[in-house]
C-alpha cells in the first residue's frame, strides 16, 4: 500500500518594533481525498509600510489563496489552479484600491507580496510575487528558490517592482522542485533574512529539529535582537513521509481525467445511483442522481459529446465548478464536494426541490408586484455574492434561475461565468455570446466586455417580463451591432401592459434597461432599491401621456373627437 504525504510544520510572526503586523501567513493540510489530488498549501504575505491597509491585503491574499486553491478542479494541475486562483486575487485587490481613497497612490492601496508552495506527491510547486523568500536546506546550506522582485534605485533606497494589487496585470514566478524525504524549507519576510545569518538558521534546525515552531521563534528573536526595525515573520515545512507513486501515478498527475460513460436511469457511477436525466442541450446532460453514501439528491452535469474535444468549452465546463465552490449565497446553487476520489470528468451540484423561472411564469402569467419584486431581490442578492469576488454571470436567464419549495430563488448554470484576472489559455471567438441573446445586455452584441451593469440589465429583463410576458425591445437588441443601431432602440412601456403598475415603476425599468451601461444604475443595490422605493424625480415628472398609458383610449377619445367636429361641419352645412 503506498503511504501517505506528511509534513511537520512550524511558524511564527509577530509585529516587531512596528505598530501593527502587516504580515500573514497560514498553511492548510486537507484530508483525503484532497491530500492526494490538491496537496498541502502553505504561504506567506508581507505587507508595505507605505499602506496602512496593507494588513487587509496580506491576510485576503493568503486566505484566498486557501480557499480558492482548493475549489479548483481536480483535473487542473497546481499550476494552472494556483496561478489562475493568484490572478483572481490580484484583480480583486486591484478592484478594491481603485475604488478606495488611495486609486491614485497605489502604493497605499491593497498591495502586498506573497511567496506560496503547494506539495503535492513528490513535488513542491513554488509560487512567488514580492521580495519575501523561500529557500531549501540542502546539506548544511541553503538554497534560495525565489528572486527578489525589487528594483534599487541606490544603496539605500528601493521599491518593489512586482507584487499583488498593483496591477490588474500579475506576473508570477513559478518554480516545480523534486522532493525527498527530510527535506527543509524556509519561506521567511525581509524583516527577517535580512538580518539572520543562514548559519544561524540551518544550526536552529539541526539543534531543535523536532519542534519546529520553536525554531520560528528562535529565528525571529534572532532578527530582532539583531535590530530589525521590520515586522517578522517565519514558516518552516520539512517533508518527513513521500507517497510512493507507480508509474501509472504519475502518468495520472499530468493527464485529464476522462470523459464519463453514456449515463442512464439505475446505472452506478462514481459512487452514485443516476435516476433520470434532467435536461439536455448542446453544451451539456444533467442527470438527476442519488448519493450512495447518504442517499442525498444530488445533479450531475457531464459535458456533450460534441464538446469534448473542444478546447475553449472544455475549460469553460472546468471553470464553472472552480466558480460554484467559491460563492457562499443562499441564492446560487451549491456544488456538493467529492467523498472519494473522482474517476471521470462531471460536477455535481446540489439539487433544488422546485421550476425553472421559466415555467414558473408560466404558471403565474400575471404575478402582483410585490411578488416580482421579492424574486428579483433574491436573484440580485445571488449577482451580487458574483460581483463581490470580480466574476460575472454573463448568461442570466429565466432557465438558469430555480424557485424551489420554499419560494427561494437560486441562480444555477455558471459555464458563462468570467472571472476577472484569468486570461483563457483558449479564447472564444470575440462575436461569440455565451449567454441567451434575449437577456443579453447590448454592449455584448459590439464586442465589449461585460460589467456588472450587464448583468444588471439581464436582471431588468427578466423583471420587465415578469410583469408584461414580453421583452422590453422584442428581439431588436441583438439586431443592433452598432452603437448607431443602438441609440435607435426605443423601450417598450411597461406600463402599456401591465396597467396596475405605479408610473414610476416604468421609470425604474427603464433605467436598468437603457442600452447604454454608463445611463443604468450604478449597483445593484440601487436599482432593487428603486423599484421598491419611489425616486423623487420620478414621482415629480409629469404623468405619462394617456397615447403611453392607455393608447386604446387614447384612439378612441381621437375618434370621438373626429366624430364630433364631423358632425359640427355637416350640422353648418345644413343649417
Amino acid at each position: 500500500m503506498a503511504s501517505q504525504l506528511s509534513v511537520s510544520l512550524g511558524q511564527y510572526s509577530t509585529k516587531g518594533r512596528k505598530e501593527i503586523n502587516q504580515d500573514f501567513h497560514g498553511a492548510f493540510i486537507p484530508d483525503e481525498p484532497q491530500l492526494t489530488s490538491k496537496g498541502i498549501a502553505i504561504a506567506l504575505a508581507d505587507g508595505i509600510s507605505s499602506s496602512d491597509v496593507s494588513q487587509v491585503a496580506s491576510e485576503a491574499a493568503v486566505t484566498g489563496f486557501f480557499e480558492d486553491y482548493y475549489c479548483t478542479s481536480e483535473t487542473w494541475s497546481v499550476k494552472k489552479s494556483a496561478q489562475r486562483v493568484l490572478m483572481a486575487t490580484n484583480s480583486w485587490l486591484h478592484a478594491q484600491t481603485r475604488q478606495s481613497q488611495y486609486r491614485y497612490d497605489k502604493d497605499r492601496g491593497y498591495v502586498c507580496t506573497l511567496s506560496a508552495m503547494v506539495i503535492k506527491s513528490a513535488t513542491a510547486h513554488v509560487f512567488h510575487v514580492g521580495d519575501a523568500r523561500i529557500y531549501r536546506l540542502s546539506g548544511n546550506s541553503l538554497e534560495l528558490l525565489t528572486n527578489d522582485h525589487r528594483f534599487w534605485i541606490s544603496r539605500e533606497k528601493s521599491y518593489l517592482s512586482r507584487a499583488m494589487g498593483v496591477s490588474d496585470q500579475l506576473e508570477i514566478d513559478y518554480q516545480a522542485v523534486s522532493l525527498e524525504k527530510g527535506d527543509t524549507f524556509f519561506l521567511l519576510t525581509d524583516g527577517v533574512y535580512e538580518f539572520v545569518k543562514h548559519d544561524f538558521m540551518v544550526s536552529a534546525v539541526q539543534a531543535q529539529g523536532k519542534d519546529l515552531g520553536d525554531v520560528a521563534r528562535r529565528i525571529v528573536n534572532e532578527a530582532f535582537e539583531k535590530g530589525s526595525t521590520d515586522n517578522l515573520t517565519v514558516q518552516i515545512v520539512r517533508i518527513e513521509n513521500l507517497p510512493v507513486k507507480s508509474d501509472d501515478e504519475l502518468y495520472q498527475t499530468l493527464a485529464e481525467l476522462p470523459f464519463p460513460p453514456a449515463l442512464a436511469p439505475r446505472m452506478l457511477f462514481d459512487g452514485y445511483r443516476i435516476v433520470r436525466k434532467l435536461h439536455a442541450s448542446s453544451r451539456s446532460h444533467v442527470y438527476l442522481a442519488e448519493n450512495l453514501d447518504d442517499n442525498t439528491p444530488v445533479v450531475i452535469k457531464t459535458l456533450s459529446t460534441e464538446l469534448q474535444q473542444d478546447t475553449a468549452h472544455l475549460e469553460r465546463f472546468l471553470t464553472e465548478e472552480w466558480v460554484a465552490r467559491r460563492i457562499n449565497s443562499a441564492h446560487v446553487a451549491k456544488p456538493c464536494l467529492p467523498s472519494t476520489r473522482r474517476h471521470f470528468l462531471y460536477t455535481v451540484m446540489e439539487f433544488i426541490d422546485g421550476q425553472t423561472l421559466t415555467q414558473w411564469m408560466i404558471d403565474n402569467p400575471k404575478p402582483d408586484l410585490e411578488t416580482v419584486r421579492g424574486i428579483i431581490e433574491q436573484i440580485a442578492k445571488g449577482l451580487r455574492a458574483f460581483h463581490r469576488l470580480e466574476m460575472l454571470h454573463q448568461d442570466l436567464r429565466p432557465d438558469n434561475i430555480m424557485i424551489d419549495s420554499m419560494g427561494t430563488a437560486r441562480i444555477i448554470d455558471f459555464g458563462s461565468a468570467r472571472v476577472a484576472g484569468i486570461v483563457e489559455t483558449v479564447a472564444f471567438d470575440r462575436g461569440q455570446l455565451l449567454g441567451t441573446a434575449q437577456y443579453t445586455a447590448p454592449e455584448y452584441f459590439l464586442g465589449e466586455s461585460g460589467t456588472p451593469r450587464s448583468d444588471m440589465f439581464s436582471l431588468g429583463v427578466i423583471a420587465y417580463q415578469m410583469l408584461t410576458g414580453k421583452l422590453p425591445y422584442g428581439t431588436r437588441v441583438a439586431k443592433s451591432r452598432t452603437r448607431a443601431a443602438q441609440n435607435r432602440l426605443v423601450y417598450q412601456p411597461a406600463l402599456s401592459e401591465n396597467r396596475d403598475l405605479p408610473p414610476w415603476i416604468d421609470d425604474v425599468l427603464k433605467k436598468v434597461l437603457h442600452p447604454h451601461p454608463y445611463k443604468r444604475y450604478d449597483a445593484l443595490s440601487e436599482f432593487v432599491f428603486e423599484l421598491r422605493h419611489p425616486n423623487k424625480q420620478f414621482l415629480n415628472k409629469a404623468r405619462p401621456p394617456l397615447m403611453e398609458r392607455d393608447p386604446v383610449r387614447f384612439w378612441q377619445g381621437v375618434s370621438l373627437a373626429l366624430f364630433i367636429i364631423v358632425a359640427m361641419m355637416l350640422f353648418g352645412r345644413l343649417g
